[in-house]
């Protein structure tokens, strides 16, 4: 054979290891539908609608001005835009779903999903109510489908790093976390009114900044601690912009007490800067995540602090979509109590249920 023989044969095995690697990404892709298009998280998914992991094959929306706004912005078709669950389910059959609504809907697309066997990821927190969160959990473990809640700052290396320090002990023994969470507040950051009109409604979001972001701090410190639970809960919340703020809280501090062990969370719209961050003490050293990337800590009195700028986490641990996929393909295992996982997002919702009654009565909530 040829050279010129040879060069088409080396063309032609290439061509068919692509067309067969393609194929196989295709097969391989999860069908996945969108669940409401008011809470603003949704750019997240809307902006890489097919990947090598996920495509999106349809949205549920029945505000349609939304809908056709970021079909605009995002280039879907309008086609793809159903006005109900069972609209989506008769046309486009997915394996799973992300939910992009008001918290309290998250019940209803599990119980219209389950049963189907179709997987679910829902943004924070897990449930309006904790009576909500358990009826979801039977439903995931009655129908054997994943159910995972989505955090921003699941995908922060410095979290992460902070995490496998605490397990390889060179902190020692916890004793304090404090986790910072919030903003200027969702009118004054400009969030969409689609968002603003349920997440500042106490029936829709289940509160306002406690569960907002106190939903952020409870989550780490479970997955720090191991998912211990807290012997009891003692919450304090105000209302500083009643003028903005007029239903719910914009200023939540609860404090988690363990055996050996303090948590605070300081759940906040009103600090001065957007910030999400997190401070681990341990008995003979701590450990401060300044921000997604950047992480500070001191091991003992006799070392000097030393500072880090870590890289991003490595796909897919750093995409919330392509993380659940692998998930639904078995590709990953969640570990036990693990950020994304329903046993801990129970502890956080058992959590917060005791917070908003510990700040209506001014009394501490013990756990049973």
């Amino acid at each position: 054979m040829g050279k010129r023989g040879l060069h088409i044969l080396y063309f032609i095995i290439i061509t068919f290891h692509t067309l067969m690697l393609h194929s196989q990404t295709n097969q391989d892709q999860v069908r996945m539908a969108v669940i409401g298009l008011s809470h603003d998280h949704v750019h997240w998914i809307l902006g890489k609608l097919e990947s090598q992991e996920i495509k999106v094959i349809g949205i549920v929306e029945a505000n349609k001005a939304l809908a056709k706004r970021y079909s605009d912005q995002y280039g879907y078709p309008m086609a793809m835009v159903y006005d109900s669950m069972e609209a989506l389910i008769a046309a486009a059959k997915p394996e799973a779903v992300a939910a992009f609504g008001p918290i309290d809907e998250h019940l209803e697309v599990v119980e219209t999903f389950a049963p189907l066997g179709i997987h679910v990821m829902v943004e924070k927190p897990l449930a309006v109510s904790l009576e909500h969160a358990k009826k979801m959990e039977a439903l995931a473990k009655t129908h054997k489908i994943h159910l995972i809640t989505n955090y921003e700052t699941t995908w922060y290396a410095s979290n992460h790093k902070a995490h496998k320090m605490i397990q390889n002990g060179v902190v020692g023994d916890l004793r304090k976390v404090v986790v910072h969470d919030g903003h200027k507040g969702p009118s004054e950051i400009g969030v969409s009114k689609e968002f603003l009109s349920w997440l500042t409604d106490p029936d829709r979001n289940g509160g306002g900044a406690l569960t907002d972001f106190g939903c952020y701090g409870v989550n780490l410190i479970t997955w720090l601690n191991g998912g211990e639970r807290p012997e009891s809960v003692t919450a304090i919340t105000q209302t500083m912009k009643p003028d903005v703020y007029p239903k719910v809280d914009d200023e939540a501090t609860i404090i988690l007490r363990y055996p050996k062990l303090q948590g605070i969370v300081q759940a906040s719209w009103n600090w001065p800067i957007s910030r999400k961050d997190m401070e681990v003490y341990g008995v003979s050293g701590y450990v401060i995540c300044e921000n997604r990337t950047d992480i500070k800590y001191r091991l003992s009195e006799r070392t000097l602090e030393a500072q880090e700028s870590l890289k991003e986490r490595q796909y897919p641990y750093n995409d919330p979509f392509a993380f659940f996929a692998a998930v639904v393909n078995g590709e990953i295992t969640l570990a036990p109590y693990d950020l994304s996982s329903l046993e801990n997002n129970m502890i956080v919702m058992e959590v917060l249920e005791a917070a908003k009654e510990s700040a209506a009565t001014g009394k501490t909530i013990k756990l049973k």
